[in-house]
């Protein structure tokens, strides 16, 4: 049975979470609803332009460090994680396909005698997916990478180092396979 005192204590946390998702429903409802989904928006994430969209089913953590450009859509079982030392900034017209995820810091696991529970993190570093951007389903994206303008990452990939603009990049670790635009051939690396 739940006490009062537990009770208080998870509505409390849920005020005042700096995340969004279904795990916080005293604001996730509020993404079924447009008018109310950009106005808790607005509020929790570091920037959120009026065009951009966080659906319902996604998770934000450490949404003041996450900037959202226009005509982004972050779509159900999509997972943005930040910490309180990093960020995540996505610029306009970026496309996530759903249940991608970011993160900016990861486990240290260096010292084979500690539990990796008890090593804590490398330090944190920034994610940055430029303008024009498309980010396949499924996809991981890991601490510091930069998405390069109009490039692609295949459904599916882990990104572990940065992807220059106008290619296709796919697989775990994601390579290029190709480049964008015209008279652009199999760049195989």
């Amino acid at each position: 049975m739940i006490g009062i005192s537990e009770f208080r204590a998870r509505l409390k946390f849920w005020r005042q979470a700096d995340r969004l998702g279904p795990d916080v429903p005293l604001t996730h409802w509020r993404l079924h609803f447009k008018s109310s989904a950009l106005q808790i928006c607005r509020k929790k994430f570091k920037h959120f332009h009026e065009t951009a969209e966080f659906r319902p089913g996604a998770y934000a953590v450490f949404c003041s460090k996450i900037s959202l450009g226009a005509r982004v859509v972050v779509r159900p079982g999509c997972q943005l994680m930040a910490d309180s030392f990093e960020g995540i900034t996505i610029e306009d017209d970026v496309m996530l396909g759903a249940g991608v995820h970011i993160y900016v810091n990861n486990h240290r696991f260096s010292d084979p005698s500690i539990p990796i529970i008890d090593q804590g993190y490398y330090p944190s570093q920034p994610v940055v997916l430029e303008k024009g951007c498309w980010i396949g389903a499924n996809a991981i994206l890991l601490p510091g990478v930069t998405i390069g303008r109009n490039a692609v990452v295949g459904a599916g990939s882990i990104v572990t180092r940065s992807i220059p603009p106008r290619v296709v990049a796919v697989g775990s670790p994601a390579r290029i396979v190709k480049e964008i635009g015209p008279g652009a051939g199999s760049a195989e690396r």
